[in-house]
């Protein structure tokens, strides 16, 4: 077992198969050791949470929907490593977008969800630069996407 995946198991964190597009594009794209990972949004095994924040969703059920989808982005760099987390070398940029109300202001909290995760997954290597935007509707009505490039081994 990777150590990686020793960490997801203290954390009692299960890793789903990694999505399959919804539309006509590809789940990553690896360019050199740089990996790009098409935003994964706050599905769970019990479906996905939708709704938009400051409406249906507070911060804390936000911070719930983000981390799903980091569980779902480590999903994806497990397939983009083969499936060795180990040769992830550093997540290197988050991309947090959140359906949100026009007077919800609360964005870099609930995108701190999957931040936190990357950091309790992978420590140090998941400290990364992040944009975190409120948008008026997201894809299939969930309440968080996001997406990330990850540094990967050779």
């Amino acid at each position: 077992m990777s150590r990686i995946d020793a960490r997801l198991k203290e954390l009692g964190i299960t890793l789903p198969e990694a999505a399959a597009p919804v539309a006509n594009y590809v789940p990553f794209v690896r360019a050199g050791n740089l990996v790009h990972i098409s935003g994964q949004i706050s599905r769970g095994p019990d479906g996905a949470m939708e709704g938009k924040l400051g409406d249906e969703q507070d911060i804390e059920s936000g911070q719930k929907a983000a981390r799903l989808c980091g569980i779902n982005l480590i999903a994806q760099m497990k397939a983009a490593c083969g499936g060795d987390l180990d040769k992830v070398k550093r997540v290197v940029k988050l991309g947090g977008f959140v359906n949100a109300t026009p007077d919800f202001v609360a964005i870099p909290q609930v995108i701190n969800g999957c931040s936190d995760l990357m950091v309790e997954v992978f420590g140090d290597k998941g400290r990364h630069a992040r944009s975190a935007v409120a948008c008026p509707t997201l894809p299939l009505g969930v309440a968080v996407e996001i997406d990330a490039v990850v540094e990967v081994e050779d």
